[in-house]
């Protein structure tokens, strides 16, 4: 029998709006699976349900056992990425999934998590009030493993996910401003080896980015089509089941990367403000959760979760709207993905973990 005050100190609020963008997602992929010409919508329910199991498992235990597990987690993930590497399954000329009979695995989207577990274990420890250049060494040393496993894939749109979470719980551990410019410099002295090393088609991808005609039947296709289809929808969106766009097979992947796409175009501008109202209560309310949390471990776990469910719905929103590259990143929840799923509703465990453990810490 769990301990009352972790259920009185739950944070029920937060499962509204998850329940709420589940809900659409299910809806949204109703539609898509029609489009797409294969019931997802279903299997989508299954992962769900599944991952609403998997955050309550994650809400019983201690969330303060990862301090002494974050390094064996890390390692875990490493094994698999690069067993991914060796045996895994390729669809669509990407290498990024075990196939486990049952389920194919992502190992590259359960990396976030660990990750996240990882850095806030290092900044809980340090104890630092903030971080120099060389303090980062450190993290820049775990962090390059997983990226370039990742990247070798390849997935891009991933390893810079890693990267932009790492930097997200660096700057609430604040970081002094030589160290920025210093970054800032290395970054941008670094962009000609970082193009020299990016495959043929990633090149493509950013020079379609700036430059969508440039290609309109190959690298630019997605994109316009995506552009046009969340166009289309207007103000009050052409209604359910009946988006042009993706029925008439213009959008491609329709069900994973650009579900997005179709939502806007059947629901219209008012429904794609709707969806982003719901994932901005959700993030509130995990930020929320991390500014209340009194202790150090636990407020860089909210936060570095949040950041991760907050990077894949800014990039997935940008890229399908044609202000970011086109780079694979799924639009949490909406997106059809069982370990996409899975990993989201383990982050959203973790998150409610601390919050119904605070009263630990008065």
């Amino acid at each position: 029998m769990p301990d009352k005050r972790i259920i009185q100190n739950m944070d029920w609020w937060l499962l509204l709006p998850l329940l709420f963008i589940m809900g659409l997602g299910f809806i949204n992929l109703n539609s898509a699976s029609i489009a797409a010409g294969y019931p997802f919508q279903w299997k989508q329910l299954q992962w769900y349900s599944a991952g609403l199991v998997l955050m309550a498992l994650m809400i019983l235990f201690d969330y303060r056992v990862l301090l002494r597990y974050a390094v064996h987690i890390y390692f875990l993930v490493l094994v698999l990425l690069v067993l991914v590497l060796v045996v895994g399954k390729t669809v669509g000329g990407s290498q990024r999934w075990l196939p486990l009979g049952f389920f194919n695995l992502q190992p590259s989207e359960f990396a976030k998590l660990a990750i996240v577990i990882l850095v806030a274990r290092i900044i809980a420890l340090d104890q630092k009030e903030s971080y120099a250049f060389r303090d980062l060494l450190k993290l820049a040393v775990l962090l390059i493993p997983p990226v370039v496993l990742i990247n070798l894939q390849p997935d891009l749109g991933t390893s810079v996910l890693l990267i932009a979470i790492v930097g997200s719980m660096i700057l609430l551990a604040t970081i002094r401003w030589t160290t920025v410019v210093t970054i800032a410099c290395i970054c941008v002295g670094g962009l000609p080896l970082v193009w020299k090393f990016l495959k043929p088609y990633q090149r493509r991808r950013i020079e379609t980015f700036l430059n969508p005609e440039s290609d309109p039947l190959g690298s630019g296709y997605h994109v316009i089509q995506s552009k046009i289809a969340v166009g289309s929808g207007q103000v009050f969106g052409k209604g359910y089941g009946k988006g042009t766009q993706a029925h008439l097979d213009f959008l491609p992947e329709v069900h994973t990367d650009f579900a997005f796409s179709i939502w806007a175009e059947e629901w219209g501008f008012i429904g794609a403000v709707i969806l982003v109202v719901l994932f901005a209560v959700l993030l509130w309310r995990c930020v929320s959760i991390a500014a209340s949390t009194r202790e150090r471990f636990g407020t860089f776990l909210v936060f570095g979760s949040a950041a991760m469910l907050f990077w894949q719905v800014f990039i997935n929103t940008c890229m399908v709207t044609g202000l970011m590259p086109v780079v694979g990143i799924p639009c949490p929840f909406i997106s059809y993905g069982g370990s996409s799923v899975l990993t989201a509703c383990m982050g959203i465990g973790l998150i409610l973990n601390v919050r119904a453990r605070r009263f630990l810490f008065p």
